[in-house]
């Protein structure tokens, strides 16, 4: 069976009830930052959960740890991946780790294999993306992102932005960046 390509992990992510609020306690107590935010939704197309239709959005803040990307995401949505595993109410929850792909299909493919499924997976413009439920194998879930110069570029600047962070101006725009 073919494994895919890329299994470098990027990124870590907590669900968490209160944005703000996860925001300011990572740079309050662990001194991470500065966290950018976006609201995202509108742009997903062909969405699906648990293999159906559906609507996925959330707020989202990025920032980075050394080489770890941390993304703290809060639901909008209700039927999505990120409540399967964090309910609400929950302060703060681990819910995935994100790797990179070239081939989302051939992912999907071979997750499907060993038997865990895709749980949310959606285009965003140029790239797709999905949550493959492997909580059985790794204790939550598994997020590919299809590997676009763009994508990068945007990482590589909170990386960059966050390894020179003054303490000062801790939560800012995702239209901050550029």
């Amino acid at each position: 069976m073919d494994r895919p390509t890329d299994r470098t992990i990027f990124q870590n992510a907590w669900v968490v009830d209160d944005l703000e609020a996860a925001m300011h306690k990572w740079v309050d107590e662990m001194g991470v930052g500065p966290f950018f935010v976006t609201e995202h939704g509108a742009q997903f197309k062909d969405v699906r959960y648990r293999g159906a239709p559906a609507e996925l959005r959330m707020h989202v803040a990025l920032a980075q740890a050394g080489p770890l990307q941390v993304e703290l995401i809060q639901p909008v949505s209700t039927r999505c991946a990120y409540r399967d595993s964090v309910p609400p109410g929950t302060v703060m929850g681990f819910h995935h780790m994100c790797v990179w792909t070239h081939d989302i299909d051939a992912d999907t493919a071979y997750f499907a294999k060993l038997g865990y499924e895709a749980a949310n997976s959606a285009d965003a413009g140029t790239i797709r993306f999905a949550y493959y439920d492997t909580r059985p194998l790794l204790g939550c879930m598994l997020e590919v992102v299809e590997k676009h110069p763009a994508v990068e570029a945007t990482f590589n600047r909170i990386a960059e932005v966050c390894a020179s962070w003054d303490g000062n101006n801790p939560i800012r725009s995702s239209a901050d960046l550029f």
